[in-house]
């Protein structure tokens, strides 16, 4: 056991020093307290709308008396409306949340403890899980209370505006000649779409990894997947209702015949049949049963998103797309990011192979670039699949490893099975070609407001807490000052298995004194009654030749990232709206003259033409600069060829032999309590717990994230503070 410190060194500063630090954190602290501010005005106003949108005060009056102004405009037309009211507000929070992170200062000693959780207490209740099992997963008050809010919010708006079209059809009779049951049976169909088209606007929010929106929720895009499945869900139920309808009442009045029309002005029924199709497509491949069984059907039907959002803005004509342009087009900002990202080969220095079916990938990377415990990279290996691309967790810390990135690979589907034979081979390969997207990531970490924490995992789920116990390690090193009590709990079916706590440490950087982290690891193997007497399989490292166009890794937009994303996505769109408002007063307006006259599909293309190369240029501009001011940084590490990695060590766990026994490990060992032929009994080891501050992390099987979900939640221990940590994607 490493000795226990009961008092903390704060770190000595001049009162210059400290003065200066204090006065620029004041101010930085006042701008984000600002933006803040202002935020959540145009947050708020944004929901307003939303939920005055429905009632015939906004329709009848506020909405004609904006449409009269803004609609009246040669160079923006209608679509000049829509724009306004709701494609610009999101994207102004989006740029705001851009400088809100950028100014958000990493606090150098951040509170421990009780203090830093007792300012939260009311949040920490509501982040409590309140629902464990069922079809929604682990879900907290907090969540509840949103989605309860979000399906009122679609039920409000069809009930509202059925209830107003209903009076009207009541008042005047149908019209064509249609029977009244049969107007409303269409009317119905109609304002289902438009309730859908409600949901779309927020589909590509959970799914866009670069989001400056989802940190000002405190979300991230790993752990906002769910959101994304849900309103996939919610989508496809009411865009499928709204075509089966319309089919229903086409056979009905005897006019089936619309299906196959494309007008040239208003809706184009062809357009929306194919843009059903293909998100029908989607939809079928994302059940669990079918995704988990035929991961690569579900991966590649997954692109049929293009042709399901480019045949539903030519559905509905690009003025009603402004509703759920935002989303997507910050989803289209970040994409395209990543397609740049992905051209390049990132150096791959080396990787460990371990006995358990596991492999360490270690790729150079140039000092700034830094990311926070618990971020992802997704990783693409062209000789195995030229489009897959799966997600990892990074191991490494960016602080104890300035110049190296890694990532665990644990052998369970089919593309890791190739990956592992590969590497493990007699002969493995003297290079291997990899493409990187990311790191990707939480914007700060709140662990260290608790007095203790307890990380449960299961198999390959020990690799995030891997990140934080290094993280741990950098802080008390570092600083000098008492961290939270750490406890790892980790569960493996065989003793093999063990040596991935080898990982725990880094190859380099690990500090010679280690006596300030409080860390204690249960080992817990369920399907052997005792060690193994001798390991069958050594670790071993497997060493790559560098290439010339292998580049390490570094920040798709350098170090100030934030602002550079802020200022694509400003310029980008001020762009959209010089280049369409010309197009439309010189090309559009003198053949509509706002008289509807010229083609909705055509007018729609231009628009989607125009947004894709405003988004092209901007963020091509940006990649291009931030990879040119890199460039001497860049050269710089390539050509220290003679800069590896130090022999991987043998493993201190699983009986092995170690070159040589260096403090740290020692340390890491004797903290360790190895159990065998049983499974941790979790209720009774977080019961124990009695600091007034634990905050409780769980990643493995569903079945063991859901037991500490329901520990939590049961309300027997006040003390226990779930913190959601999710890496389904």
């Amino acid at each position: 056991m490493p000795r226990k410190v009961d008092s903390g060194i704060m770190r000595r500063s001049s009162p210059t020093s400290f003065s200066s630090t204090s006065s620029s954190g004041g101010a930085k602290r006042i701008v984000r307290d600002a933006i803040w501010a202002l935020f959540m005005v145009v947050f708020l106003g944004t929901v307003l709308i939303w939920i005055v949108m429905p009632t015939n005060t906004y329709r009848n009056r506020w909405s004609l008396s904006i449409r009269a102004k803004s609609g009246s405009s040669t160079y923006f037309g209608k679509q000049g409306y829509s724009i306004l009211m709701f494609t610009f507000p999101v994207l102004f929070i989006a740029c705001l949340g851009c400088v809100y992170l950028h100014l958000g200062n990493k606090s150098s000693e951040p509170q421990v403890g009780k203090n830093g959780i007792k300012k939260n207490k009311g949040l920490a209740m509501w982040k409590r899980p309140v629902l464990v099992r069922g079809p929604l997963g682990i879900v907290s008050w907090i969540e509840v209370a949103f989605f309860v809010m979000f399906i009122a919010l679609l039920v409000w708006s069809f009930a509202a505006y059925l209830r107003n079209s209903f009076l009207k059809i009541d008042r005047t009779g149908s019209t064509d000649g249609e029977k009244v049951w049969e107007a409303k049976l269409e009317t119905s169909g109609f304002w289902l779409g438009i309730v859908g088209n409600i949901a779309l606007a927020f589909l590509f929010f959970p799914v866009t990894r670069a989001s400056s929106v989802l940190p000002l929720f405190g979300l991230t895009s790993e752990a906002s997947i769910k959101y994304h499945i849900w309103l996939g869900h919610i989508v496809m139920v009411l865009f499928t209702a709204h075509g089966l309808i319309f089919i229903l009442y086409w056979a009905l009045t005897h006019r089936i015949s619309e299906m196959m029309e494309w007008q040239k002005t208003g809706v184009s029924n062809v357009a929306g049949e194919i843009a059903l199709l293909a998100g029908l497509g989607m939809w079928a491949t994302t059940f669990p049963r079918v995704r988990r069984k035929m991961f690569e059907l579900f991966f590649y039907a997954h692109y049929l998103y293009i042709l399901f959002m480019f045949f539903f803005v030519l559905h509905v004509g690009i003025s009603y797309s402004c509703i759920m342009l935002p989303g997507f087009y910050l989803f289209m900002v970040d994409r395209y990011l990543r397609f740049l990202q992905s051209r390049n080969r990132a150096r791959l220095v080396c990787a460990r192979v371990l006995p358990c079916d596991t492999v360490e990938l270690n790729f150079s990377k140039t000092p700034g670039l830094e990311y926070t415990p618990t971020s992802i990279v997704f990783i693409n290996v062209p000789s195995l699949s030229k489009l897959q691309w799966h997600p990892f967790t990074i191991s490494s810390n960016s602080n104890l490893e300035k110049d190296k990135l890694s990532i665990i690979i644990k052998n369970e589907g089919t593309w890791s099975q190739k990956l592992y034979q590969i590497l493990s081979s007699p002969s493995p390969p003297n290079r291997l070609d990899v493409s990187v997207e990311g790191p990707y990531g939480p914007a700060s970490t709140h662990f260290l407001r608790h007095e203790k924490l307890v990380m449960v995992s299961g198999g390959s789920g020990i690799t995030p807490f891997i990140s934080i116990i290094r993280e741990f390690i950098f802080m008390s090193t570092t600083f000098k000052s008492m961290t939270p009590k750490l406890t790892l709990i980790c569960a493996f079916k065989n003793s093999s298995d063990l040596t991935m706590l080898d990982l725990v440490l880094p190859i380099s950087g690990t500090p010679s004194d280690l006596s300030n982290l409080q860390l204690q690891i249960e080992a817990y193997v369920t399907r052997e009654k005792e060690a193994a007497t001798q390991s069958s399989k050594q670790a071993r490292s497997v060493w790559f030749k560098p290439s010339s166009f292998d580049e390490p890794l570094s920040a798709v937009l350098g170090p100030n990232s934030w602002l550079w994303l802020g200022a694509i996505i400003s310029v980008s769109f001020v762009m959209f709206l010089i280049l369409i408002g010309i197009i439309t007063r010189y090309y559009i307006y003198p053949i509509d003259q706002n008289q509807n006259k010229y083609s909705t599909a055509s007018r729609a293309v231009l628009n989607i033409l125009v947004i894709c190369i405003s988004i092209g240029i901007a963020a091509s501009t940006a990649f291009l600069w931030n990879k040119r001011i890199n460039a001497k940084e860049v050269k710089q590490i390539k050509h220290l060829d003679g800069l590896t990695l130090a022999h991987s060590p043998g493993s201190g766990f699983y009986n092995a032999e170690r070159e040589l026994e260096s403090l740290p490990h020692q340390s890491l060992v004797q903290a360790t309590n190895l159990h065998f032929g049983e499974r941790p009994d979790l209720k009774k080891m977080l019961f124990e717990c009695k600091e007034s501050s634990v905050g409780v992390l769980v990643c493995g099987p569903k079945k063991m994230r859901h037991e500490v979900a329901g520990i939590c939640s049961s309300g027997l221990a006040d003390n226990l503070h779930f913190e959601s940590i999710s890496f389904s994607w």
